[in-house]
């Protein structure tokens, strides 16, 4: 009998192969396909089902081979095929609990926005001047760290610090799993350095704060766009004549009752990004879309946090997770205890490290939590 019969972890994945099928058979039904909601939750499922099937299938040929390793060494005279049989069992063993962990990590569900795009505010903190140039520096940071991984970064919204940088800043990060890479750097930043207009030289503590939001898609919340009111407005700031001339800036406002508290609030979004307008309305759009997607998720996030407290992604935008240490050169993530001594790298983009090791920390805790 094959030892993987009897397996807690396979136990587990029973029943994962018929619901593969079935969902590979409905995302073909024209009838899903013309219900985009619940067709895009299925596509999902089904490239989560095809991870977690192909792990298994590799976890499964391991254990085979160990099996089939131990009864060519039990029974086997021959030297030659037993000192391969045994280099053989071996390797699987060693690979067997990378295997097995690559299964219990696919086995926790996700968070359903890491898939997505992120809408990325960024604004200055205590400090004044110096947290908005401190915000700058983070802006540009990220820019630098979406080159590197191929991805899009559109600014929607800005206003500049009176020396520079950002009073606030709002950009989105397009490509693969931004949101799902992007989400642990929400929280407070703070930088200790001494600032350009400091004459004693004497070090000054600022902050910026970040909110990540997963980009939400149409089908995700539902707006009524008849009620929703226009104005144009002329863009200021560079570009010469057309800015001054042409009214390209849009501005939306809209009558949004919050489902957690019953009370009607008005939103008001303007862009100005490009000098398109039928763009700007279409990026305020979106916008709005993701401010309400990640009202009516709060509630959600809430849950999970108080299910679960992991100390990696809370979703609290007011815990300071970060000290920038200019004069000793060094950044340390105070969620983790992780720290490195080369800031200038860090500041330029070079953040994968820091957000592996936060993944790797989160995914433990899931593991712990789920009891797997």
């Amino acid at each position: 009998m094959p030892e993987y019969q009897d397996n807690p972890l396979l136990t587990r994945l029973d029943g994962l192969d018929s619901r593969f099928e079935e969902v590979a058979t409905l995302i073909t039904d024209p009838a899903v396909i013309a219900d985009q909601k619940r067709y895009v939750k299925l596509t999902k499922e089904y490239r989560d089902l095809e991870r977690i099937l192909q792990a298994t299938a590799r976890y499964r040929s391991l254990l085979d081979l160990i099996e089939e390793s131990r009864a060519i060494m039990a029974s086997e005279d021959d030297e030659e095929m037993r000192a391969m049989a045994r280099e053989e069992l071996d390797r699987a063993t060693s690979e067997l609990p990378r295997a097995e962990e690559e299964i219990k990590l696919l086995l926790i569900p996700a968070d359903p926005d890491d898939g997505k795009n992120a809408v990325i505010e960024l604004r200055g903190g205590t400090g004044g001047d110096e947290a908005a140039l401190f915000a700058g520096d983070l802006f540009r940071m990220y820019q630098k760290y979406a080159e590197s991984k191929g991805w899009t970064l559109a600014v929607s919204s800005f206003t500049e610090g009176a020396a520079g940088g950002y009073k606030e800043i709002i950009f989105t990060l397009t490509g693969d799993g931004v949101y799902g890479t992007m989400k642990y750097e929400s929280g407070v930043h703070r930088v200790q350095r001494v600032p350009a207009t400091e004459t004693q030289g004497r070090v000054h503590t600022s902050a910026a704060t970040v909110a990540v939001l997963p980009e939400a898609q149409e089908f995700d919340v539902e707006i009524h766009e008849g009620e929703i009111k226009w104005d144009t407005f002329r863009s200021g700031g560079a570009g010469g004549q057309n800015v001054n001339k042409v009214e390209s800036g849009v501005r939306l406002r809209y009558n949004w009752k919050n489902p957690n508290t019953g009370v009607v609030e008005e939103i008001l979004i303007e862009c100005t990004e490009t000098r398109d307008q039928p763009k700007n309305k279409e990026r305020a759009l979106a916008r709005l879309r993701t401010f309400i997607y990640d009202k009516e998720h709060q509630k959600y996030l809430d849950d999970i946090a108080s299910k679960r407290k992991t100390m990696v992604s809370t979703g609290d935008r007011s815990a300071k997770i970060r000290t920038y240490n200019f004069p000793q050169g060094r950044m340390t993530d105070h969620r983790i205890n992780y720290t490195v001594y080369n800031l200038a790298a860090f500041m330029d983009g070079d953040i994968q490290e820091c957000i592996d090791r936060l993944t790797v920390a989160e995914n433990a805790e899931k593991l712990k939590a789920s009891q797997l």
